[in-house]
């Protein structure tokens, strides 16, 4: 119980910076290039993680995962500063990510910030394509291209 004299304590908001890549992200993408299929993100209830499931041909190999993206917080810390995320695919893969926007330019980068592995693409002016690559260590990678199917 309170009383007057006790503050209300004020519930937790999510960031900034996961609500404006989620306002660029939640919806149904078709991607094709290096990789051809759909992707969509939703908020989890909260709004404090956007959910991106995933249907891909890549190489001839089929990948369905599910990512979480956000903040991380464990018990007793504060959140962490970067928006990082965690992909489980169907062939018992876990891959780390940390997501990065600036202004129209997202950039996921493998593993951590900084990583030789990261993918940079560009939303256009209306927001309903998002063009980039993937780039590995020694030269790899695919170009990738989104286009919104559904908001």
């Amino acid at each position: 119980m309170t009383d007057d004299t006790t503050p209300a304590q004020q519930a937790p908001k999510p960031s900034a910076a996961l609500s404006d890549l989620g306002r660029r992200l939640v919806g149904a993408w078709n991607v094709s290039g290096g990789t051809r299929g759909t992707v969509t993100y939703e908020w989890m209830d909260g709004g404090f993680f956007l959910v991106q499931r995933v249907e891909l041909e890549q190489y001839g190999q089929l990948i369905k995962g599910t990512e979480i993206i956000g903040h991380e917080h464990p018990f007793g810390h504060e959140p962490s500063e970067d928006i990082r995320s965690r992909f489980y695919d169907s062939q018992g893969n876990t891959l780390d990510y940390v997501y990065e926007l600036d202004a129209d330019t997202l950039t996921i980068w493998g593993g951590e910030k900084g990583s030789p592995a990261y993918y940079r693409g560009t939303f256009s002016d209306d927001g309903s394509s998002q063009t980039g690559a993937w780039v590995y260590p020694g030269g790899g990678g695919y170009e990738s291209t989104m286009t919104r199917a559904t908001s």
